[in-house]
């Protein structure tokens, strides 16, 4: 783990314990406390899917973009979902089926039709094996669209696609990522989809490897562009 701080870990435990509470039959799967080793088993049954503090550095530097992310599925299927930014003064819920909201106020992708006219978000791996692969995304990305964010926070960029502030989020994800903010911006119009194969041992909705979030008027565009790279 990259830049930890008591706060990840405090917020991990507040969660944990007032869900284990309620919800004494339902799993938990919280990016502070896990290997990062996938089974299938883990995402059976009830699970709750929870990033305590994304965008760790941001929160560290005093920078407003981090959040709360949680959601709740059922045999890897999610049902609810919730990115909470506190210091933008927003929370971002959706409901399968029911739509998308921030701050109780219904939300919508922005229908934008011309990959080149689109504001990107994107970002990069802790990791620096793998920041590589991230770099060459990013000059492709950037010869066929307008610009791009990096925000360092990805439950709030799949949220702004959510509200139509960006027109696409795309990069290497992890499930606490994308179980909340993947609902939010689908129930707000967004697709989401993959640049590869989607693992055996990970549900489709929980895995944000390559993961592309867009709204329909650019996604097929911009699925085939960063497939051309491969």
């Amino acid at each position: 783990m990259f830049a930890l701080t008591s706060a990840d870990f405090a917020a991990e435990q507040i969660i944990c314990e007032a869900i284990a509470t309620i919800y004494t039959n339902h799993g938990i799967l919280s990016e502070e406390s896990t290997d990062g080793v996938w089974t299938k088993d883990i995402f059976e049954g009830p699970l709750w899917i929870i990033d305590p503090l994304d965008g760790t550095v941001n929160y560290v530097r005093c920078l407003p973009h981090f959040a709360i992310s949680m959601a709740i599925a059922v045999d890897g299927v999610v049902w609810v979902g919730n990115v909470h930014a506190p210091d933008l003064g927003v929370t971002y819920v959706g409901v399968r089926g029911g739509g998308a909201r921030c701050n109780n106020e219904q939300i919508h992708v922005h229908r934008f039709e011309t990959l080149s006219e689109a504001v990107i978000g994107t970002g990069f791996s802790h990791d620096k094996e793998k920041v590589h692969p991230a770099l060459a995304r990013v000059n492709l990305l950037t010869t066929h669209c307008r610009d791009l964010r990096r925000l360092v926070a990805p439950t709030i960029d799949m949220c702004y696609v959510a509200s139509g502030r960006l027109d696409a989020h795309t990069e290497s994800l992890a499930p606490w990522d994308v179980a909340a903010s993947g609902l939010i911006a689908r129930e707000a119009g967004a697709i989401t989809g993959h640049v590869g194969s989607v693992p055996a041992n990970i549900p489709l909705e929980l895995c944000g490897e390559e993961i592309v979030c867009a709204n329909p008027g650019i996604f097929d565009e911009l699925l085939s562009l960063l497939r051309s790279r491969n």
